[in-house]
């Protein structure tokens, strides 16, 4: 697994002080996410998350493109994803998991983006 911090956006504005001095976070220490794609599809999957501290910096997005299966962490217990079909033959699926139980949904049209809310 790379690590992706560099996909980690940062989309709070005027943050409070007290969750900028929150204990701060590494960016895969959180939920695990999946996607598949089993035919190669390419697809890009956006996240929203409860806001963390990672490197003195508040986050609260996560976004990636890809092609194909992929899997990662996001950096806290909670989560929204949507994820679209970008091109390519055949579906694409997302999954959380939270506490040992996987949430899941999948799409093969580009106009109908699969969406898991975990929280």
């Amino acid at each position: 697994m790379r690590l992706l911090t560099s996909a980690l956006i940062l989309t709070v504005a005027g943050a409070t002080p007290a969750l900028a001095q929150g204990a701060q976070t590494t960016p895969d220490s959180g939920l695990h996410w999946s996607v598949a794609a089993p035919q190669g599809a390419t697809w890009s999957l956006e996240c929203r998350f409860a806001p963390v501290t990672i490197q003195n910096k508040m986050l609260n997005r996560f976004a990636i493109t890809g092609t194909g299966p992929q899997r990662g962490r996001l950096p806290g217990q909670d989560g929204r994803c949507t994820l679209t079909r970008t091109g390519g033959v055949g579906p694409v699926g997302v999954a959380l998991v939270k506490d040992g139980q996987p949430t899941a949904a999948g799409t093969n049209d580009p106009a109908k983006p699969a969406f898991i809310n975990v929280f």
